[in-house]
């Protein structure tokens, strides 16, 4: 039968106070008793009612006093107050709705009125209290989402600054939180691909600085889009030379394949490159070298400034290998041609004698189809 609900009963005749209570009671309401004005709201702080049946006619403060304080505080400002009079309700009606009062009850209580005006005003006070947590509700979940929103844009931000050092994939598992793991110094199989200029010496000592940055930023703008477009990592810029690796960190399926391929597209896009230098007089081509092998990975480098590196044979395969190549060719090791066997053209072009390798190793070059 209990409702849960909480009344506070207001009046300084003890006998008024008793009737109301145990009328409450019998229904299952939770009753709080209240002699004066003043002990009434000493008692709303800590009780916190959901309905005031508050007597008029008191000395200290009038139920009007006491419904106009109740009005001035946010906490209380929508509590149901009903004013209790043995006056004629009429004239005390618009003194009432002036203070703030809900509802109006006459002396002596009808307790079927006193019900029914009591139920009304709590549906009122839930449905008040109900759009007062849904609206706290919507406030936690726009913290919540302002809060996402400045992680996310933070995150962007800490992605932006790791992609200047990085490899996209890297900085992306960096930020996710997994990357710490792929930092660390470990083994595993790659294929490395090493582009390197030809006739790049000859022409830093004609060219101006400015042709050398020039000619440098349209070459690195190239192969830096095709190894994103391939998903290679791209280990380092030394000058004219470029070190990209496959399978690490981001595990590619057929690593020697997209190398070979990075390689060949990367040919035909340094065409209209040299062309265009051709014409002020300088002859340059580009050297590409592929090996396949297992190599040593992970962060090298010092507090505030860290690279991702790769090394190994399999690296120094490669850059001997690029050394090899004449402008325009693209020379694998014979582990990486046997991975692109099928999917691409080569031919071997015999053992040659690299410096650093006690044994020859026999070149092969991809064809352009």
């Amino acid at each position: 039968m209990s409702t849960g609900a909480k009344i506070m009963v207001v009046d300084d005749t003890p006998a008024n106070v008793k009737l109301l209570a145990d009328l409450l009671a019998v229904k299952g309401y939770g009753v709080a008793t209240a002699a004066n004005g003043e002990q009434a709201l000493e008692k709303l702080s800590s009780w916190k009612p959901d309905l005031v049946l508050l007597d008029i006619m008191m000395p200290g403060l009038s139920g009007y006093d006491v419904c106009r304080r109740i009005r001035a505080d946010a906490q209380t400002a929508l509590l149901p107050v009903v004013l209790v009079t043995s006056l004629d309700p009429q004239s005390e009606r618009v003194k009432g709705i002036e203070a703030g009062a809900d509802d109006f009850l006459s002396k002596p209580i009808n307790q079927a009125e006193l019900f029914a005006r009591v139920k009304s005003l709590l549906r009122v006070k839930s449905l008040q209290d109900e759009v007062k947590r849904q609206a706290e509700q919507l406030a936690e979940w726009n913290a919540g989402l302002e809060a996402r929103v400045h992680e996310q844009m933070a995150q962007i931000g800490r992605l932006g600054r790791l992609k200047s050092f990085f490899s996209p994939q890297l900085a992306e598992a960096i930020v996710a939180g997994g990357g710490e793991e792929l930092l660390r110094t470990h083994r595993r199989e790659i294929t490395v691909a090493f582009f390197d200029l030809r006739g790049f010496t000859a022409f830093t000592e004609d060219a101006a600085p400015e042709e050398v940055m020039e000619l440098l930023h349209a070459y690195h703008a190239e192969l830096g889009r095709l190894v994103l477009a391939h998903g290679g990592t791209l280990e380092r810029f030394a000058g004219d030379g470029v070190m990209v690796f496959f399978n690490d960190p981001v595990p590619v399926e057929r690593p020697a394949e997209e190398a070979a391929r990075l390689a060949l597209e990367m040919q035909g896009a340094f065409e209209p490159i040299a062309a265009l230098w051709k014409k002020r007089g300088h002859d340059l081509g580009l050297g590409v070298g592929i090996a396949q092998g297992y190599a040593t990975l992970g962060a090298i480098g010092f507090e505030g400034r860290w690279d991702y590196a790769a090394i190994g044979r399999v690296t120094n395969l490669a850059a001997r290998l690029c050394g090899e190549a004449e402008g325009g060719q693209v020379l694998l090791d014979r582990k990486s041609m046997a991975s692109v066997d099928g999917a691409l053209e080569a031919r071997s072009l015999g053992e040659r004698s690299l410096k650093g390798f006690a044994q020859p190793v026999e070149a092969f070059e991809l064809r352009r189809t």
